[in-house]
């Protein structure tokens, strides 16, 4: 199935994002996961990528398992920062031969332990080469952020660099973690004035340990309001009541957002199902209602 034409016809996504385990405990993990999240029939699932390629085997190999054992569809993410065009064709070859029809075109962050630099610049140089060799064989999504990327200089800015990745063939895109809906609301509303039409996919990352998504969220420059901070930070240390907190306040943004009418929830699992059970058991019957494939 090709995301974009599922979105196109007004239907809601759902869907997880995974990691690529390094070893045979994860992957055991990792399928675990897989066994009680696919009672929620994700429309699809995404693979991540390691900076300038550091998992670019154990990414594939985890992709055509997946597809082969759950016959679902599967993105890869892929990053071109640190990749020649040969590379990323080989790779995107190699898709294609085991019927992969949907990728995530994402620069990536320059790894520091590898000086190579590959060929693109920004993601929008990937979606090109994408275009340019495969045509439309490929649905690419791409990542947006709701309170603009680290590097551009205004939100203005960098939602002209996502208006540029959709002229050239995005057909979606998923938000970096947000813990504010105002920031998204904010963000649709001046997609809307520059007539951006893009789909976009809600990115929803419950805090289940406060001390690693603080420092994602510092990372990708995602802010966690003060109240939320505050009680998450008096039981960081009992991670029963930070979880209990993180999926409430999870449930309660996604709630709002759903009331909003957005195209579609991807729960970034870190490869664990819990968080997203809870979340999926609290709001299944609102978000099934809205998917036309059921």
């Amino acid at each position: 199935m090709k995301i974009c034409e599922y979105l196109k016809e007004g239907n809601f996504s759902l869907s997880f994002e995974f990691f690529p385990p390094k070893d045979e405990k994860g992957k055991k993990q990792l399928f675990q996961t897989l066994d009680r999240l696919i009672k929620y029939s994700p429309n699809f699932v995404s693979i991540t990528y390691g900076a300038g390629g550091s998992t670019r085997d154990r990414t594939f190999n985890t992709v055509k398992e997946i597809k082969e054992k759950y016959n679902l569809t599967v993105m890869p993410h892929l990053t071109c920062v640190a990749h020649d065009e040969d590379e990323v064709l080989e790779l995107l070859n190699t898709y294609k031969e085991i019927g992969i029809e949907n990728i995530l075109a994402l620069r990536g962050d320059q790894p520091k332990d590898n000086p190579k630099k590959g060929f693109c610049k920004y993601a929008v140089d990937l979606i090109r080469l994408i275009k340019e060799h495969f045509g439309n064989y490929f649905c690419i999504g791409v990542a947006c952020y709701p309170e603009g990327h680290q590097e551009a200089k205004s939100l203005e800015e960098d939602i002209e660099h996502l208006k540029e990745k959709w002229e050239m063939g995005a057909g979606f895109a998923i938000t970096q973690m947000f813990f504010d809906n105002s920031y998204f609301f904010r963000f649709k509303e001046l997609l809307t004035k520059k007539g951006v039409n893009i789909p976009i996919i809600v990115g929803v990352m419950p805090i289940t340990n406060f001390k690693q998504i603080k420092k994602f969220a510092d990372m990708c420059g995602a802010t966690i309001p003060l109240e939320l901070a505050k009680r998450l930070s008096e039981v960081q240390d009992q991670p029963e009541e930070v979880f209990k907190i993180g999926v409430e306040y999870a449930i309660k943004q996604c709630e709002e957002l759903l009331d909003f009418g957005v195209d579609g929830f991807h729960i970034y699992t870190l490869n664990k199902a819990e968080a997203a059970e809870s979340i999926l058991e609290s709001l299944k019957d609102k978000i099934f209602s809205l998917r036309k494939d059921f």
